[in-house]
């Protein structure tokens, strides 16, 4: 399964908000300048998250971006499936029963073994991302990264 790029840049961002003191936010210019991104994509992306309810937006001058809930409650699943859906990636489209291969109707009656292989390997992939919550990277991040980040994106 290939995701697009930006779904490597709202996991990364999510997971520097994780980092900041409670409170806290980071604007979207931080953010895209702290991962040499291009601000105005990353900004659609970021208010999907928001959508999602992942992330809370504040408006104004010292406006930016928060996590809308506990590290511990917003899972690798929900940011990815904020901005990549939720559709599976792979879709049976019955061709086991068309061209000069094509199977007779009665062997087609049960669901299609490699459709039924591509839903359990998605299945087993969202479970995965669903066990992951912020609060499991950040234990897994150096313990100087946070203060780090919330330095670098001070000066950001």
């Amino acid at each position: 399964m290939k995701l697009p790029v930006s779904t490597e840049w709202v996991l990364h961002c999510a997971t520097t908000l994780a980092q900041l003191e409670p409170g806290a936010t980071a604007s979207t210019a931080q953010l895209a300048l702290y991962y040499d991104l291009p601000a105005p994509y990353l900004a659609k992306q970021l208010q999907a998250l928001v959508k999602a309810g992942v992330l809370a937006a504040t408006t104004g001058p010292r406006g930016g971006f928060r996590l809308a809930r506990a590290v511990s409650e917003v899972t690798l699943l929900d940011i990815v499936e904020a901005v990549d859906g939720t559709s599976p990636p792979y879709e049976c489209r019955e061709i086991r029963q068309r061209g000069r291969g094509a199977l007779p109707p009665e062997d087609c009656r049960r669901t299609c073994v490699l459709a039924e292989k591509m839903a359990d390997a998605h299945a087993a992939w969202r479970a995965s991302l669903a066990g992951v919550s912020l609060a499991d990277v950040l234990a897994a991040i150096p313990p100087s990264a946070p203060a780090r980040t919330r330095a670098r994106l001070a000066g950001a």
